[in-house]
């Protein structure tokens, strides 16, 4: 498959700080990947977690597996068939703002969703 990373650059989805669950807020970024999928059977979509800064390696990896599943889980719920929605954690490790304080933070907490289109 080939990842496309910007055809839902405008769909991240933002986390509370330490927490998996999806804001009510960011349901509508979703929904828009979900009825995109259901159009697209033969395309698929790997969700990213990541985490700021704060936390050890290991809790922030987990963390941001927490946070792919959730979405995916989500995608499920909503109709998408579970082997066309794969998940990985970042963790902290690729910030999508670099800063220590919580302008910078919150947004690195955050699903990402990279189109797999067929080659």
């Amino acid at each position: 498959m080939t990842p496309d990373h910007n055809r839902f650059a405008a769909n991240t989805g933002y986390f509370d700080f330490d927490r998996a669950t999806i804001k009510p807020s960011e349901t509508g970024k979703i929904d828009e990947v979900v009825r995109y999928l259901q159009g697209s059977p033969t395309h698929a979509v790997q969700i990213e977690g990541h985490c700021d800064e704060r936390g050890t390696e290991q809790y922030n990896l987990s963390l941001g597996e927490r946070r792919a599943l959730a979405v995916r889980e989500y995608l499920v719920r909503a109709g998408v068939q579970a082997e066309r929605a794969f998940t990985i954690s970042y963790g902290e490790s690729r910030p999508a703002v670099p800063g220590h304080n919580e302008a910078a933070w919150s947004k690195n907490r955050r699903g990402v969703f990279v189109l797999l289109t067929p080659k």
